[in-house]
């Protein structure tokens, strides 16, 4: 392992912890990035279904990312509802893509298609529901499983990144299900954690454009 790719690993490893241990706590820091990054895979997944291109294989599909990422971000900086809509459709989201492709499926249409129903209903019954808090705890428990597992992957499979970000839980399971396993225990303990952690305390809601004016 070089030394560049051994400070990639340390970063990915912390950054992922931080997320399992202190997503609640930090969700009005990670909003904007979580925003940002999920609109960049969506937008530019929507470009490899409409023309059936690989991922991130076109200047469009970077462009398109990039584009919807920045309007993710910054609605979810100004706007909390939107922030929760987004992180809980990201989750209902990649767990439908995620599902698919593990069990031997080829992402496509279909897969783009259910994840974004899926995506809708979850973040819909989080609002409707008034599950914020939980939400946000078990969805960045799991996104910081994820952040750890895929940065072990990444030190295995560099050069195959592009598969990483298309097909990650069947790449995992295909590498060991060990990892799955590690995984699931680390999102329980996130959760009981941030849980212990936060029980008297509750992110205020806020319309930063509405404050500005």
């Amino acid at each position: 392992m070089t030394f560049e790719l051994f400070c990639i690993a340390l970063i990915g490893l912390a950054f992922g912890g931080v997320m399992v241990f202190g997503g609640y706590r930090l969700f009005l820091v990670l909003l904007p990035i979580w925003g940002f990054f999920f609109g960049f895979g969506l937008g530019a997944q929507t470009i490899q279904v409409i023309f059936g291109e690989a991922l991130l294989a076109s200047v469009t599909s970077w462009v398109v990312g990039f584009v919807v990422g920045v309007i993710f971000a910054v609605l979810s900086y100004l706007f909390y509802h939107f922030a929760v809509w987004v992180i809980s459709f990201s989750f209902g989201y990649g767990l439908t893509v995620g599902v698919w492709t593990a069990i031997g499926l080829d992402p496509g249409l279909i897969s783009w298609a259910l994840g974004i129903i899926f995506g809708v209903v979850i973040a819909g019954a989080v609002l409707a529901l008034n599950l914020q808090k939980y939400a946000i705890i078990v969805i960045t428990a799991v996104a910081g499983a994820g952040v750890s597992i895929l940065t072990i992957l990444a030190v295995v499979y560099g050069p195959l990144v592009t598969n990483l970000l298309e097909s990650p839980v069947k790449i995992a399971l295909e590498a060991s299900p060990l990892l799955l396993i590690f995984g699931l225990a680390l999102v329980a303990v996130g959760v009981v954690a941030q849980l212990r952690d936060t029980r008297h305390w509750k992110i205020e809601t806020y319309n930063r454009l509405g404050t500005a004016y």
